[in-house]
């Protein structure tokens, strides 16, 4: 009786989970958008790298300043009209794409990356919560995965077909053929890669009205995170009184710090990649995202059989960890002529090889992929009342994707790109600190 109450319960959650799934997949075709816009607009607009990141930084820091109001909005109109108006956000920042692209205007663009980023932050903020509270939250992570499969399948996608559809006839540009061209051909190279991006972002605000009013009318249940009764025993001190601020919980504030720096390392594979490799020559570096993100599809696949099977979700954050440190050292140290990495790992495949440096770059997703599926259940355990909240702060983290690359940027200008990958290793270390210790922190000291 129990086991049938249990697969009902399950088959009731698959509808759901799949509306979610595909939020999912949207949020991986908005977000790794940018891994192809970075090289794109710093041609397009010739800016220096540490300007052409700004379109990253912009699209980030969005969630820094959304996600607490965000969190206020969907208490007021209910999780599923927040991902309507998040998706109908969404349609203006694509809109916005159109006079940035004619004008070529970059504090334009800067306007459009960060509306696009306030219509993710609302969605992100209104989604993961489902994901985490729709099942058992011992079975969290392994949804997150499938999630995140979603996420990065569109990731590995859309910087193919940004390539294909926007650059069209210049795909073969680079930041170092563009500056070699005469100027007359330059500038004319210019205007035709900004006008390809009109009519892909006149399609992407026509398909999301139509989402949105699609998720107007599905039956996607509403949470009711308020009397959450998991995990109430957690919200009580040391001293057994009840806690009033999400700011009581350590190891949800060191969670939201890991989740800064492991989305600010993950931007920096998937965003730098492709700005890396112009400066470097390699062809179709718009398209190099899509190889970080394949790593990072196979990280999840991997976790996906493993976890909790072969090896504890704490062992799988301190794999990736250590393993982040190890192929950050090697992205420093690597040959950037040299492609006998990737003629060894898929050269046999027909796949375009890289110089090692790139592919190290790239291996970084495989490192990434469990770390946002771990770090969720683990600092949202125990939160019960103060779970949406909780995940608003978790959101917030994301803005490690606006300040880091930055940084990354500051620092490639300052010595040079690839000496600039050093800064990736406090951060696989804080991200070991968490898997090892920081999780388990329950009460400040």
């Amino acid at each position: 009786m129990e086991t049938t109450m249990i697969n009902e319960k399950a088959k009731s959650n698959l509808g759901p989970l799949a509306i979610i799934g595909a939020l999912f997949f949207i949020f991986g075709f908005v977000t790794w958008q940018n891994g192809a816009l970075v090289p794109y607009l710093q041609m397009v607009l010739q800016l220096t790298e540490t300007e052409a990141l700004l379109i990253a930084v912009t699209f980030y820091f969005a969630f820094t300043l959304v996600a607490l109001p965000s969190a206020s909005l969907l208490e007021k109109i209910g999780y599923k009209n927040g991902i309507v108006v998040g998706l109908l956000v969404l349609v203006l920042g694509f809109l916005i794409y159109i006079p940035a692209a004619q004008s070529k205007l970059f504090w334009l663009f800067l306007i459009a990356q960060f509306v696009i980023g306030s219509g993710l932050t609302l969605l992100q903020t209104a989604a993961n919560p489902y994901v985490v509270k729709i099942g058992p939250i011992e079975s969290a992570a392994v949804r997150i995965m499938f999630m995140g499969l979603m996420n990065k399948g569109a990731g590995v996608i859309v910087p193919i077909v940004f390539t294909a559809i926007v650059l069209g006839d210049f795909s073969g540009v680079t930041a170092a053929s563009l500056a070699a061209m005469p100027e007359a051909e330059r500038l004319q190279t210019i205007d035709g890669l900004a006008s390809g991006l009109v009519n892909p972002y006149i399609g992407m605000a026509i398909i999301f009205i139509f989402l949105a009013g699609i998720m107007k009318k599905t039956s996607l249940p509403e949470l009711d995170l308020a009397h959450d009764e998991e995990g109430q025993d957690a919200t009580h001190d040391a001293n057994g009184k009840d806690k009033t601020s999400i700011m009581q919980f350590p190891s949800l504030i060191l969670g939201a710090l890991t989740i800064f720096v492991y989305v600010g390392a993950e931007v920096i594979a998937g965003d730098t990649i492709g700005l890396f490799a112009s400066n470097l020559g390699v062809a179709n570096a718009t398209t190099l995202t899509s190889y970080t993100m394949a790593f990072m599809l196979i990280g999840y696949a991997l976790g996906i059989v493993l976890i909790p099977r072969v090896m504890s979700q704490e062992f799988a954050l301190k794999a990736s960890a250590v393993t982040g440190l190890i192929f950050s050292l090697l992205v420093v140290f690597s040959d950037t002529s040299s492609i006998s990495v990737s003629e060894v790992l898929w050269g046999w495949s027909g796949i375009p090889t890289l110089p090692n440096t790139i592919t190290f770059i790239a291996l970084l997703g495989f490192s990434n992929a469990i770390v946002w599926p771990a770090v969720w259940p683990l600092a949202l355990e125990g939160l019960g009342k103060f779970t949406s909240k909780g995940s608003a702060l978790l959101i917030m983290g994301i803005s490690g994707g606006a300040l880091l690359p930055l940084v990354y940027g500051l620092l490639s200008e300052s010595i040079n790109g690839q000496s600039a990958y050093w800064m990736m290793i406090p951060i696989y270390s804080f991200i070991l600190f968490y898997a090892v210790k920081g999780h388990k922190i329950k009460n400040w000291k």
